[in-house]
Order: C-alpha cells, then structure tokens, then sequence
C-alpha cells in the first residue's frame, strides 16, 4: 500500500474475504465463514446484535441460518482504502433469506465498514459494522 492506493493484489485478496464470508454463509460452510474473521473480532450488525470474537459471530450466524431455506448474499462495490496498518472496506450487501418452505422470505439491504488487518493466514476482518438501507420482509416465492 502507498500513499492512498491499495495494491491491486490486496483489493483481490479483501475481495476474497467478502466473497468467502457470503458462500461461507449460503452454503452453511461455518468452518469457511469462521476464516473471515480475527481471533478478537469486534461485529456490530446494528439492532440485530455485537459480537466479540470469531467463535461468537460464527456460533450466532449458525444459529441464525439453522431454519432458513434458502439465502444469497450479495456483496459488491468494495471501496478499499489503507487505514492505520491495514485497510478500511465499505462494499455494500444485498442479502435474501428465505424460510424453510422457501416461499416467504426477508431482504435486507445495507453497506459493510469493515477493518481488515493482514495475518499470518492472509487479510481478514477485525471490524465490522452493517448500516440497514432497506429491509423488507414480505418477499414470496414466484412473484
């Protein structure tokens, strides 16, 4: 990183982080989500809950999805900037989850800032906080 540019090859590599956080997510893959995040992570997912520490978020995410049918979680449009000795992220999320019967669901719509820190098993997320644009929880199958 130099200056206000982010080399393109740590871009591909947060792109990653994001990429795994959502498979990791609809493919019920808590071992592979669990890999986004540091040790002593700090998530603020706003009136939905914090949590501290990568075994908490990945517990309660788990939870979360136990019930769900299916979901898909779409991050796009990281905007990557260095900050203090790592770099700062804010993408944005379009996430639908639907119930077990996979016919009514929810949508929620926000952006991620996020603060990722390069370890010794590649960049992940110490921080992170989702702002809710839009939630909208009458979604129907077919419609």
């Amino acid at each position: 990183m130099t200056g206000k540019t982010v080399e393109r090859d740590v871009r591909q590599d947060i792109a990653d982080v994001l990429v795994r956080y959502a498979t990791g997510i609809d493919q019920r893959d808590w071992v592979l989500f669990r890999t986004c995040f540091t040790e002593d992570c700090e998530v603020d997912y706003g009136d939905i809950g914090v949590w501290r520490g990568a075994d908490a978020i990945t517990a309660w995410m788990e939870q979360a999805h136990a019930a769900c049918g299916h979901t898909l979680h779409r991050i796009t449009n990281p905007a990557i900037v260095p900050s203090g000795g790592g770099v700062a992220a804010r993408s944005y999320v379009d996430a639908i989850v639907m119930a077990s019967d996979n016919q009514r669901g929810a949508r929620a719509v926000g952006y991620y800032d996020d603060a990722f820190v390069r370890t010794g098993d590649g960049w992940k997320i110490a921080r992170r906080r989702f702002t809710r644009v839009l939630l909208q929880t009458d979604l129907r199958a077919g419609t």
